[in-house]
C-alpha cells in the first residue's frame, strides 16, 4: 500500500478516536468515570486530573464515587467538581465523595443529541479533508511521473474506500450514542 494512503488511513483512524473521546464526555444520564475527565484539581500547586489523585468508581448507574489517595484532597476535589459546572453536587463523608448523576430531562437529552450530531458532522468533514489531501498528494505523484494514471485511479479508489468505511463507522458510533442518550 502506498505511503500516502497509509498516512490518510491513520489520520482517519485518529479522527475516529478523537470523536470517541469527545463523545465519552457527553452525559447520557448514566454514571461513567469519563464524566469527570475534564475536572482538574490543585494538587500541591499542580493542576492535576481528578482521576490521578483518587480512585473513581461507578457505584450504580446513577452514582460515582471518588476515594482520594490523600484524604486532605476531599474538599479540594469537591470544590473542583462544583467549579467545573457539570451540574453535579458531590456529597462528602470526610474520606470519600459520592456524586449523584441527575437524570436528564427530555429537552436536555435532545440538546445532547444535537451536540453529538455536530461532533459527528465535524468528524465527517475532517475525514473528507483527509481524503482531499491524500488525493492531492497522489495527483502530484502522478504529475511528477512517480506513478501511472492507472495507479493514480486505483489509489484514489483505495482512499475513497477508506473514506466510506470511516464515514460508516462514524454513523454507527453516532447511532449508538444517540440511543444511549435517549434511553430513559
Amino acid at each position: 500500500m502506498h505511503q500516502i494512503i497509509k498516512d490518510a488511513n491513520n489520520r482517519m483512524d485518529k479522527t475516529i478516536e478523537a470523536l470517541r473521546s469527545e463523545l465519552a464526555k457527553v452525559r447520557t444520564g448514566k454514571a461513567t468515570t469519563a464524566l469527570l475527565d475534564s475536572v482538574k484539581v490543585d494538587y500541591y500547586g499542580v493542576m492535576t486530573p481528578v482521576n490521578q489523585v483518587g480512585n473513581i468508581t461507578v457505584l450504580d448507574p446513577h452514582t460515582l464515587s471518588i476515594t482520594p489517595w490523600d484524604k486532605s484532597m476531599v474538599q479540594v476535589i469537591d470544590k473542583a467538581i462544583l467549579e467545573a459546572n457539570l451540574g453535579f453536587n458531590p456529597i462528602s463523608d470526610g474520606t470519600n465523595l459520592k456524586i449523584p448523576i441527575p437524570a436528564l430531562t427530555e429537552e436536555r437529552r435532545k440538546d445532547f443529541v444535537k451536540l453529538v450530531k455536530k461532533f459527528g458532522e465535524d468528524s465527517k468533514v475532517a475525514i473528507r479533508n483527509i481524503r482531499r489531501d491524500a488525493n492531492d498528494h497522489l495527483k502530484r505523484e502522478e504529475k511528477n511521473k512517480k506513478m501511472s494514471e492507472d495507479e493514480l485511479k486505483n489509489s484514489e479508489d483505495e482512499v475513497q474506500k477508506f473514506t466510506d468505511q470511516h464515514i460508516k463507522q462514524i454513523d454507527e458510533i453516532l447511532k449508538h450514542k444517540e440511543k444511549e442518550i435517549m434511553e430513559v
